[in-house]
């Protein structure tokens, strides 16, 4: 019995000491820096100097600070619902019995397989460009008047856009998943009663799939928010305050720019603790909504 114990302790340890060290204590560290003044993240906890909730209240304070979390609550909520309309009707398409279903599933997953970066870069200098990009000579082509896509009044909406392009082939797949594990024999009994597509995807494909949805909109959650790279591509040289987030508010805050006087790791850390409280609040309120009861095979 010893013995066991002890090759037990032995499998576990690394494991433990991966998530202590790589898991927990940071995240212990964020916590209590957020109370305190820091000049740099690297600095040592004896030149930290103690705040309080100053660093919560003058976040709240800050206009820049809530710019960004109203952007980021519009990518969740509009980004959110475009998102999941389209992936919920491409995985009902696509379970319909439609030919060259496996085509079209990758095809609509492989924006997915492309780096953010170059998916990010496509967009903005071969969709969006004012001179040459593909929306302008569309537009064109149909005679209307070019478009600067990516000046102040629609760059926020040109990189929701392109947003949601690149995560639909995500949430598509895990839709898919949950269709697809409905059992057939619910399908046909409802068939023999006579029951229509829309009654079938009304009463038996979206109730079955109250589970999925919740899956799906905690990941687009977390997705949210740590929203970054593309604020970054479609802001490159300095971020507008149209398209700020949370999150590149925080790396200005603890790493410097040029709209921010005064570096503060302290300040950073409770953003950071700021999103994760955002965070629970929307697990608790899915788990809240959804119970793993509701789902009845």
């Amino acid at each position: 019995m010893r013995k066991n114990k002890t090759m037990i302790v032995c499998f576990m340890l690394p494991a433990v000491l991966t998530l202590v060290f790589m898991y927990l204590y940071p995240i212990i560290r964020t916590v209590i820096m957020s109370f305190f003044h820091v000049e740099s993240v690297t600095a040592s906890t004896s030149t930290w100097s103690f705040n309080g909730l100053t660093n919560y209240i003058d976040l709240f304070n800050t206009s820049i600070f809530r710019t960004s979390m109203w952007n980021i609550f519009k990518i969740w909520l509009i980004g959110g619902v475009i998102t999941m309309f389209f992936a919920l009707l491409f995985a009902v398409i696509l379970t319909s019995g439609v030919r060259f279903k496996n085509f079209f599933r990758a095809a609509i997953y492989l924006p997915n397989v492309i780096s953010a970066v170059a998916m990010a870069a496509m967009w903005r200098y071969y969709v969006f460009n004012a001179r040459f990009g593909f929306l302008n000579s569309v537009t064109e082509f149909f005679g209307g008047d070019a478009v600067n896509w990516l000046d102040t009044n629609h760059i926020f909406n040109s990189m929701l856009i392109a947003y949601c392009f690149g995560s639909v082939g995500y949430f598509m797949l895990i839709f898919l998943s949950g269709i697809e594990r409905i059992p057939s024999d619910i399908y046909e009994a409802a068939r023999i009663d006579g029951t229509n597509s829309i009654q079938k995807f009304r009463y038996i494909t979206l109730p079955l799939l109250r589970g999925v949805f919740k899956t799906n909109i905690t990941f687009w959650s977390v997705s949210t928010l740590t929203f970054f790279v593309w604020t970054k591509m479609f802001s490159p040289t300095e971020t507008e305050t149209t398209t700020v987030v949370p999150v590149v508010y925080l790396y200005n805050v603890v790493f410097g720019s040029k709209g921010v006087t005064q570096v503060d790791a302290g300040r950073g850390a409770a953003i950071g603790v700021s999103l994760a409280i955002c965070m629970v609040i929307v697990f608790v309120v899915m788990n809240r909504l959804v119970k793993d009861d509701d789902l009845e095979f």
